[in-house]
């Protein structure tokens, strides 16, 4: 199985709309995070975000993943 690469060291990059960068990604990413996080105690997650347009499009998708996994969400803008 070949291994996906998603974090370098800046995070996730790419242009808004182009694979890994698109909501359906995040909200994927957000869901895994969330399965993660409720294996153990912490189950509190905070998202913040810039003020890009395409910010509140992404932050609306892993809210949705991580609490779809169960985590408790807060978002700080």
């Amino acid at each position: 199985m070949a291994s996906r690469k998603y974090f370098g060291t800046d995070g996730v990059r790419g242009r808004v709309g182009e694979h890994p960068i698109t909501a359906d990604f995040m909200l994927r990413l957000g869901f895994a995070a969330g399965r993660v996080l409720s294996n153990g105690d912490a189950r509190a997650v905070v998202i913040g975000k810039d003020t890009r347009i395409s910010g509140y499009m992404f932050e609306s998708a892993l809210e949705a993943g991580l609490a779809a996994a169960g985590a408790n969400v807060a978002l700080l803008g």
